[in-house]
């Protein structure tokens, strides 16, 4: 270990060389490497984390680069997947971290090998489908969680930790998720960047022994129209099916034909298949479209308004529209049920 690469870090006395060394210890899967998980990820490699696990579905496009600060116009026009980029960026920012990069959309089938051997799970997701799937597998297998969501000005971040506080089921109904999205209000990268870094203190608490000192509230602010609320964690709820039940709802969820509409992207992803061969895709869909292979992906562009994204792990993304029965009708135009 660079020793003077911490130093600042260490001469803040409630971490110190005890601190440090529990942060080089640590283990931690970030999901989602867009707004919230670039600058999630940046601090914790900064910090010294000792691995860091990241996992993203999504790839690098313009409309990113005003907030999600690891990526660059480069990472554009090579059409790099988010979590690859990211990689390549943070081990150039700290070569001593082990860091993992995974190119998939995180679901109940695969949300297992990416627990395993993680300490803490951190929230980078612009959903809360996937959110809940988080909170319950940190339920079942007693991770401590990072919540944080952001959208316009406003931000909100909590810290749940298994038999001490109440889980985020507790706070937050699936039937009342809010139907504002970074597509419909818009994001600012300040309140991103706030959001992230009061995740990031309380999972730094935590790693540190420091307990004593976490908020324990769920925070919300919005930092244009100067608004702060801080709710106290409240008792659980006695009928919380994942906290109080031990049912996790998220994790017994058949697989399905996915169809999920993408935050800001104008976008419906499918995931359909389990792979797809990029070559033999390429192939066909050449002769009717411009077509762009990278060893991640395969874009192809068509002459109107809508364009396809093919992944090696089956996902497809159709862009141009969030109507899910017009994407699926592409779907299968394309690439075939």
């Amino acid at each position: 270990m660079n020793i003077e690469r911490y130093s600042r870090q260490r001469l803040f006395s409630p971490i110190g060389d005890i601190g440090q060394e529990r942060i080089g210890n640590c283990s931690i899967l970030v999901v989602g490497v867009g707004a919230l998980g670039t600058v999630l990820s940046n601090h914790l490699v900064r910090a010294g984390i000792g691995k860091l696990r990241i996992v993203d579905r999504d790839y690098v496009e313009y409309s990113n680069l005003q907030r999600q600060m690891l990526f660059d116009e480069d990472d554009v026009e090579k059409a790099l997947p988010k979590a690859v980029a990211a990689k390549q960026k943070l081990k150039k920012i700290n070569s001593e971290v082990h860091i993992e990069a995974f190119v998939e959309n995180v679901t109940n089938n695969n949300i297992n090998k990416f627990i395993d051997g993680i300490d803490i799970v951190l929230d980078g997701t612009d959903n809360f489908s996937t959110r809940f799937l988080l909170n319950d597998i940190c339920y079942k297998r007693v991770l401590p969680f990072s919540y944080g969501g952001v959208v316009g000005s406003r931000g909100m971040s909590a810290f749940f930790i298994p038999n001490e506080t109440p889980c985020l089921r507790c706070l937050t109904k699936e039937e009342a998720e809010s139907g504002q999205t970074c597509d419909t209000v818009g994001v600012i990268a300040p309140a991103v960047d706030i959001v992230s870094s009061m995740q990031v203190t309380e999972v730094f608490k935590y790693i540190t022994g420091n307990k004593a000192h976490l908020r324990n509230t769920l925070q919300t602010y919005d930092i244009w129209y100067n608004q702060q609320y801080e709710m106290k964690f409240p008792s659980p709820d006695p009928k919380c099916p994942t906290c109080q039940h031990a049912i996790y709802p998220s994790l017994q969820r058949k697989a399905t034909e996915n169809e999920t509409v993408l935050c800001g992207r104008n976008t419906v992803q499918i995931h359909q298949k389990s792979n797809m061969d990029l070559k033999k895709s390429e192939k066909k869909l050449a002769r009717v479209a411009k077509t762009q292979l990278t060893p991640f992906l395969l874009k192809v562009q068509f002459n109107n308004e809508i364009n396809i994204v093919i992944f090696p792990d089956g996902r497809v993304l159709i862009q141009g529209t969030e109507d899910t029965t017009k994407a699926r009708n592409w779907y299968d135009r394309y690439i075939g049920s």
